[in-house]
């Protein structure tokens, strides 16, 4: 995996990501918050922690360890996700258009949230985020249904039909 094709991940985590938070921009207060069976207790917990990661993450890249994971607390509504996310995105992009080759295949050392040691390739951090990103939205398709959103596709050849306009 080179630096475009990172690229065109993230590209990719982007849409889904404002795919998702159109859908859930279409839920009540209540049902935002509303306890649901899932990893984490409703559709805000969940996109919270979405965002949580991508944002611890991306600090590691940079050579921060956070301690905590954002509060989902601080996040109200789908409007205070989505301005915590612009940021966290340019922050992304921003990264992301300095990333050589050369750099994704060094090792990052960062500590946990658990004060644990870790490190990992770049290149394996940055995939790990956009397939944890995945997998969490796909909770949040299955809780939206259950609150009678219509189902968004999220899926990245859907995305790569959409960018190149195959079928």
């Amino acid at each position: 995996m080179d630096s475009k094709d990172i690229a065109l991940l993230y590209e990719y985590n982007r849409w889904a990501n404002d795919r998702i938070l159109d859908a859930a921009s279409e839920l009540t207060a209540d049902q935002f918050v509303k306890n649901l069976p899932n990893s984490h207790l409703s559709v805000r917990d969940t996109l919270a922690h979405i965002l949580s990661a991508e944002w611890i993450w991306l600090m590691r890249w940079q050579g921060t360890s956070p301690k905590t994971m954002l509060n989902p607390a601080d996040f109200p509504t789908v409007r205070s996700l989505r301005a915590k996310w612009a940021e966290v995105e340019r922050e992304q992009m921003d990264f992301i258009s300095e990333v050589t080759d050369e750099f994704l295949g060094r090792v990052i050392a960062y500590t946990n949230t658990k004060g644990e040691e870790r490190k990992y390739l770049l290149q394996h951090m940055m995939q790990h985020v956009v397939n944890h990103s995945s997998y969490h939205r796909g909770q949040v398709v299955t809780m939206l249904r259950q609150l009678g959103v219509e189902a968004v596709d999220t899926d990245f050849i859907i995305f790569i039909s959409m960018k190149t306009g195959m079928p």
